[in-house]
């Protein structure tokens, strides 16, 4: 168990991709991990875009980001809405200044977007918001996942196993 005692902050929001919310956490609790869901309300259920449930441990404003290790951002169109958090964008601006794994797939690009810290990275995302990606500074890659530093990203759900290993591999090299 290469990330037993590890903490990982993974964010819902209404409507995010069931799979990129669900295979994420599972595959890091298989290696140890734990994973804190983490939405606006705490103990709040939130539906995926199939409906697939997700009931938040903590709310945005309990979380301290020093006490964890890395954070999720899911796709879906929960980023849309997750981006509107200022929480939620300072959650990522602190894992970034602390170089601490940041994961994005499909269109949780957005969220790093507004938090600002995409200038001069590498990334990926579903293709849908390229034009946002390099707008803000970014270099996009088509590419199942493309790792840059501490940021993790990945296009879709078909890239969920590369883009876990890779998300795991940086989190064990700490």
């Amino acid at each position: 168990m290469r990330l037993k005692d590890m903490k990982i902050i993974a964010l819902v929001e209404h409507e995010f991709e069931d799979l990129e919310l669900w295979y994420p956490i599972l595959r890091l609790q298989e290696e140890g991990a734990t994973v804190h869901l983490v939405g606006n309300e705490a103990n709040k259920t939130y539906h995926g875009k199939y409906g697939v449930p997700a009931k938040s441990d903590f709310a945005f404003s309990e979380i301290k980001t020093d006490e964890y290790d890395a954070i999720l951002v899911p796709g879906g169109w929960a980023p849309d809405k997750l981006r509107r958090y200022p929480e939620v964008l300072q959650m990522i601006k602190d894992m970034d200044v602390a170089k601490k794994p940041i994961g994005q797939i499909c269109h949780a690009g957005w969220v790093l977007i507004s938090a600002n810290i995409l200038k001069d990275k590498k990334v990926t995302s579903t293709p849908g918001i390229k034009d946002d990606m390099t707008n803000a500074g970014a270099s996009w890659y088509d590419e199942p996942v493309v790792v840059d530093g501490h940021i993790i990203s990945s296009r879709r759900p078909p890239d969920l196993p590369p883009y876990v290993k890779a998300f795991a591999d940086k989190l064990a090299e700490k």
